[in-house]
């Protein structure tokens, strides 16, 4: 008895991973002068819990890091000077934010 194999499981077969990729997000927002937030998570829309997000200033220097909390979210003091925000889940790329781009 041949066997025959349909297109679509092939296709399913192959290519698992894909199916499943996602990456991270992060979207951060000015609390008041001195306060903002970030909340961090996945392009699937699931949160991001347990993760460090840094501060830096624009000479690399690191200011401040924060450990999202159970709901993905991180809080800053706003410093004196440029700054960007790094939120790196380990995958391919790490998430930057500049401190001009928050509102």
């Amino acid at each position: 008895m041949k066997k025959c194999w349909h297109p679509l499981m092939l296709l399913t077969l192959c290519l698992p991973s894909l199916a499943w990729a996602h990456w991270g997000t992060m979207e951060c927002t000015k609390l008041s002068s001195e306060q903002l937030q970030c909340q961090v998570g996945w392009s699937d829309g699931s949160g991001a819990t347990n993760y460090d997000v840094m501060l830096y200033d624009y000479d690399d220097q690191l200011l401040q890091q924060q450990v999202s909390n159970e709901r993905s979210l991180v809080q800053f003091s706003v410093p004196e000077g440029d700054y960007y925000i790094v939120f790196d889940p380990g995958h391919e790329f790490a998430i930057e934010v500049d401190g001009v781009d928050i509102k």
